[in-house]
This record gives structure tokens, sequence and C-alpha cells, in this order.
């Protein structure tokens, strides 16, 4: 009987030095109350972790004693008899002296378990959809006692501890309960207020230390700081309940305008009078909003905004991806911003990155000491391009991770749509990979099925769960059905970005206009596959950085002419069949290339160059939002016709595009050579008198104002089919557009 007790004993004191030394992966076996006796009579045993304490006492309804100091590490302990009560009858708190301070603190380990099995297994299983209202720091009540509750996931770490300001960044305070066969950890911490900072602390297989923030922290700090904030939410009173509503019948938007302002928001407008600071986002909610709204977009895209250490990546390589950059503000400023939008019936569009992570030592690479996130082959888990590691996406639990994380910025912040960025370098395996850098599929092949798996899962759950939203693959290869539904092998993106569309067009108007009769073949190719997807007609922010130049500068002539030759491709944008989106500042010809680190240059509307050219996109805008025939049917060969694409002596192209209404049709023309060309005849479908709706080469826009006096009159003379024609002036370097 002495052996067994003597062995007993040895057992109780290794776990106590495991407590002691930070070693433990069972805290909950040492920590808090546990049966006991003294004398033989039924007692309990209270154990807490206090480093930098003087002294503790067990604080209790009746009486106060002195706990032990059992181990040089700051472990304390008391028993005391229990007096008939069960041993979870006890109230009691620590009164903690350290410092020459004095605090009353609740123990963590009196709580049980909070994440139920099934949790554990919708996380186990990838399908896991709100799972940000079980992992991360949570703030709720327990028992009547207020805290916080932690939950992450890290599988092969040997103990976990929640860390901060409120234990002195000791890992020994707050270790966690392991949740066996999950790898999820999980604590609650009586007390902690809003806005303390954390990080997770990880001791791994190998008895290293990490410091980690939270994968789900809805708060972070400032970078450069990289701590976690606890942080409530749910407390915002959103007042965009009629865009809610309607939003829902939008249909996905497809025979509705859709003109995306594209932005990032940390360069679109600083304040030089304070240090050239960025605005917040309340105060671009007051100005940028109004902008989009009278410039006649019906959408702002975002450039990321989840958290991000390196501004220079411009929020590609996100660290916080459950978290609004604090650089302009909270959580509930960003929904301001969203509800402004939405009050002023503008749409918002967030750039999300599944495809890669950084590997910033706070952030999710080695999460565990173990390639978590990540596959630990870098041929299949590395991205060398970007530095970055790529999501392994046939891992349930990252599954559930992103997952989770679209429907969180749907749903909590009333976003209306994901733009998925470098959609190619998830699908597929040699993805800017040599011979012998990446590792074929079970069939041999490049395809990376895993993550053609997850993207139609991701598709189909946020489209079928939060009605009206839409998804965007910014996707640079022909991979086949883009856009198309998976019930049809598709990966069932709403859009997809018409790369091909976008390089063919500025490389036709980069040509000299006397080269162009050359290069007619770049305007018309995209009209051979223009209704194979749902297109989006980009010039987005790639275009216009490293070395590109900017939209105006990309012009060839004197100022004039690249006025002109960029007024007459917005036209021709506006024209072609496809949603559209423009990157800021190329409304009203930046001449710099995109710096974000820096405002844009609106000095530049002092100028009536560039205020004309702002006015013309502006009009294009508000024009293609009242017509129906340039956006109700983008995405069938019903609503586009040629009426002449074979003029490439002349450098002209004349279309036609048309509602469902019959009728109800508009008719272009786009001249890309600065000469004129008077009494050119076009083809028309009916007789009458066709106005002009707009002319680029209007002296308002900073044209030559050259034009057909607001309308031409239709001919019986036959030409390109038709048994009607007109006979234009047609200006130089411009887009007509005329309806009957």
């Amino acid at each position: 009987m002495q052996i067994v007790n003597a062995a007993a004993r040895t057992l109780v004191d290794d776990a106590l030095d495991a407590v002691a030394a930070g070693r433990s992966d069972e805290p909950f076996a040492v920590l808090g109350r546990h049966p006991a006796t003294v004398d033989g009579r039924a007692a309990v045993v209270v154990r807490t972790m206090q480093p930098g304490a003087s002294g503790v006492d067990l604080v209790m309804p009746d009486r106060v004693a002195a706990m032990e100091r059992c181990r040089r590490e700051g472990l304390y302990e008391a028993t005391v008899p229990l007096g008939g009560r069960a041993p979870e009858e006890l109230a009691y708190l620590f009164r903690v002296r350290e410092r020459g301070t004095t605090r009353d603190v609740v123990d963590p380990y009196r709580f049980g378990r909070v994440l139920s099995d099934f949790d554990l297994h919708l996380f186990a299983e990838g399908t896991h959809y709100r799972a940000w209202e079980r992992f991360g720091s949570l703030p709720m009540t327990i028992g009547g006692v207020a805290g916080v509750h932690f939950a992450v996931w890290a599988p092969n770490a040997q103990r976990v501890s929640v860390i901060g300001d409120f234990n002195g960044w000791d890992g020994r305070v707050h270790v966690m309960r392991r949740l066996i066969p999950a790898g999820v950890w999980e604590i609650f911490v009586p007390g902690l207020p809003e806005g303390a900072c954390y990080k997770y602390e990880v001791r791994t297989a190998a008895g290293h230390l990490l410091q980690k923030a939270d994968p789900f922290a809805r708060r972070c700090e400032v970078p450069p700081k990289s701590a976690s904030v606890i942080w409530s939410g749910g407390r915002y009173a959103w007042r965009d309940g009629d865009w809610m509503k309607d939003r829902a019948s939008f249909g996905g938007w497809h025979d509705r305008p859709m003109s995306v302002y594209e932005v990032h928001l940390g360069s679109w407008r600083r304040v030089p009078e304070e240090r050239n600071r960025p605005l917040t986002y309340r105060e671009l909610a007051d100005t940028l909003v109004p902008y989009v709204r009278e410039m006649g977009y019906t959408h702002i895209e975002l450039m990321p905004v989840m958290e991000h250490p390196f501004a220079g990546s411009w929020g590609y390589q996100v660290i916080g991806f459950f978290a609004p950059t604090s650089r302009f503000g909270t959580p509930d400023d960003f929904r301001y911003f969203v509800d402004e939008c939405h009050r002023h019936g503008i749409g918002v569009i967030l750039d999300w990155v599944p495809g890669h992570f950084p590997k910033d030592h706070h952030g999710l690479a080695q999460f565990d000491g173990t390639s978590l996130y990540e596959h630990a082959d870098p041929r299949q888990g590395e991205h060398r391009e970007w530095g970055t590691l790529v999501f392994n996406y046939g891992r349930s639990e990252v599954r559930s991770f992103l997952l989770s994380n679209a429907l969180y910025w749907l749903e909590e912040f009333h976003i209306d749509g994901l733009r998925v960025d470098a959609v190619a370098s998830m699908l597929y395996l040699d993805y800017s990979r040599q011979e012998g850098e990446w590792v074929p599929n079970q069939y041999g092949g490049r395809e990376h099925l895993e993550a053609v798996a997850f993207l139609q899962h991701l598709n189909t759950l946020t489209q079928g769960r939060v009605a009206g939203t839409v998804t965007v693959a910014e996707e640079s290869t022909a991979w086949p059905a883009v856009s198309r539904p998976v019930y049809v092998g598709g990966l069932g993106f709403s859009y997809k970005w018409n790369m091909g569309w976008m390089h063919d067009m500025l490389q036709y108007v980069k040509e000299d206009s006397v080269h162009r009769r050359w290069h007619h073949n770049r305007i018309t190719f995209s009209m051979l596959y223009a209704f194979t997807e749902n297109f989006v007609l980009p010039f987005s922010h790639d275009e216009v950085v490293h070395g590109k130049r900017a939209m105006l500068d990309k012009m060839p002539g004197d100022v004039w002419q690249k006025h002109a030759t960029l007024r007459t491709l917005y036209g021709y944008m506006f024209g072609h069949p496809g949603k559209k989106l423009m990157f800021m500042g190329a409304e009203f010809g930046q001449w710099n290339e995109w710096n974000y680190d820096a405002s844009l240059d609106w000095h530049l509307l002092d100028d009536p160059m560039h205020a004309g050219l702002c006015r013309w996109v502006q009009d294009l805008n508000h024009t293609y939002q009242r017509e129906r025939s340039l956006h109700e049917i983008d995405f069938e060969g019903a609503g586009f016709s040629w009426i002449d694409c074979s003029d490439n002596e002349n450098s002209v192209v004349s279309m036609i595009r048309r509602a469902r209404a019959a009728g109800d049709f508009t008719v272009m023309v786009a001249n890309f050579t600065p000469v004129p060309r008077p009494r050119y005849r076009i083809g028309v479908p009916e007789s009458g008198l066709y106005r002009e709706l707009l002319n680029s080469d209007g002296a308002a826009y900073g044209g030559s104002n050259t034009g057909n006096a607001g309308g031409v009159q239709a001919e019986p003379v036959a030409a390109h089919g038709f048994d009607q024609s007109l006979s234009l002036t047609v200006p130089p370097l411009a887009f007509l557009l005329l309806k009957k």
C-alpha cells in the first residue's frame, strides 16, 4: 500500500512539475479544484499557476486561506475540507498579490468544456460553415461569469496557451484543454476586457515555443504590431435593410448593370496635413461613397481589407483572414462603410485570397510546428514566385477554415461578392513551376483536383446560402466553364475576368494609329469567345504598376491623342458585352503608375482635359445604367451583333447592342485613328432618327466637337445587310453611341 501511495505521489509530483515548467498538456488534471482527503475526510485541493505572484489567497464565502507555493515557478495550492459539500459546490476565487498590488481572479480551470462534439465533428469533416462562431476569442458569460472563450486548432502541439498583457505573456498561466482526437484546444478565461491583446503560445512536439496570432481573430493590432485583439462584434445597428431585402432578387446581377470601381483604401485619398495619413473607414464612407455614386459606378471592389502585415503586398498576403485591417479603424467602422455603400445603392465586392498566405512567423505557417494549413512538400505547398505558402485544400479542417471565412464576410459584413484572387495558381499544380518542381495528381495530370473541388464547394455554398451574392474569378488561362454551374461540371463562379480581352485591347491601343490596321483582329477576336463565360472586362490595378505605365500614359501620340484614344477605349469597353471594372485613378487620367503608399493625383482634375475624361467616364456609367441594351443581355449572342468588323483600313468598328424588349437597341461606332470619317455609312435595323446619346469627341470631354448635330436620319440605302443605313460624321479617335 505504501508502494502504491508512493507511486501515486510520484505521478502527482510529475504532473505538478510539468505544469510549473509549462510542459503539461493536461492542465485541467492539475489546476483548479480536485477531490482530496484530509485525515480520512473528504476535502478539495485547489491549485493555480501565478508565476509573478508574491502570494495567493484562496477566498471562499466563509473564510480566506493562504495558499502554499508548492513550486518555485509560481504554482500554488491549498487543501480545504468540504464539510459535506460536493467539490463542484465549492465557491472560490484567488486573491493574487504581485508588484505591490492585489487583484481577485476567477479560476479558469473550474469551467468545463464549451465546444461540443458536434462542433468538432463538423470542423474535422470540413463542413463547419460557421466556425467563426465557435473558434477564436469569443466573449461570453458562463454560469453568471463574464469572460472570453478561446479555441484553436493545433493537433500536433505538445501544449497551447493563451498569452497576453493579462498574464504577463507567460505561457504557463493559461494552458488550454486539449480536445482529443480533434486536435482543438480551448479555455474560458474570466474577466478579460474587450480590446485586450493576445496570442497563442504553441509548444511544439520538439519543445520549441512559437507565438502565433489567432487564425480566427476578428480584430488585430495595427501593423507592424502583430497581436490579436479580443472583439465581441455583433453590436452594429445596420441600416441597409432595403438593400439586403432587394439583393436576394437580383439574380446574380446578370441582367443588371455592373460597373465596378476598384479601390485600394490606403491610397485613394490621403490627408497631407496629418503626415499624409490614409483616410479611415468612416472618412471613406463620407467621401469615397458619394464620389462613386456621383460617378455612376454600381459597385466598389476593395483590394483585400483582411489584416496583412506588409502594406507592400497590397493586402494580398493575408494574416488575419477574419479581421478587417486595423489601419483604418475597427470592424464596426468597416461595417459602417459597407452600410453607407448600400444606403447609396452601391454594392461591395471584396478581393479574397484563398490561394496562398505569407510565411510571417506569427501567422499560419508551421502553425503547430508542422505543416498544418500548408502542404509539407514545397513542390505542393509553396509559391516561390511570391514567397508564400499554398493552402492544403485536401485537408478538411482547412476547408472549414476557408469556407466559413467566405461566409463570414458575406453574412457578418453584408458583403455582396467575393472576387477570388489568382485562381489559376490554385487550379494548376505546375503553376509557375519548372519540370521536377511539382507533383502530378493521381491521374498524372497537372490539374489540382482538390482545389477544383474546393472552388466548386465554395461557389455552391456561398451562392446557395447568401442569395444575391456573387463570386468572381481572376482566372488568366483557358480553363473551361469557370462561370458555369457546378452541376454541369463548371467551377460555379458568377463571373470570370476577361484577361484576354484586356490584353488584346491594351496591345491594340498601344500601337501607333497608323499601324492599327495591321492589328485589327485584336479588337474582333474577343467576340469569338465572348459568350463562353460570364465575363467582366477589367482594367485593374495590375495594369498600372511595375513599369506597365498608367492607362493614359500607355496611349501613343501627343497629349490630345492620348486623351482621345483613352476615351475611345473606355467607350468601346462599355459597348462590348460583359460587366465592367476600372481601377481608381483611371477615370481621370492618372499620369503616374499607382503607388500604394501615396494618394491619387487629384490635382489633375484642375486640368480641363483630365476633368473632361472624368466627365466622360461619368456619362458612360450613367448611360450604361440607363440603357438596358448595354447591360441586359451580356452573356448571350442575342444581345450583340457586328454591323461591320472588317474595316481594318480605317480602323473603325461598328456594332449593335440589344435589350430583351423588341426594338430596344443601341448602335456604336469606334474610330481608332486620328482621321475624321465624314459620310461614313453603316447599316441599321430600322428607319427613323438616331439620336447621338454619347460622343467622346464632345468639347465637354476635351474633344474637337466634331459630330452629327445631335442625330442622324436613317436613309433607305442598303448597307451591311440592312435596308436602312446612316451616313455619319465619325470624329477622330472617338466613340459614338446612337439610339433610334
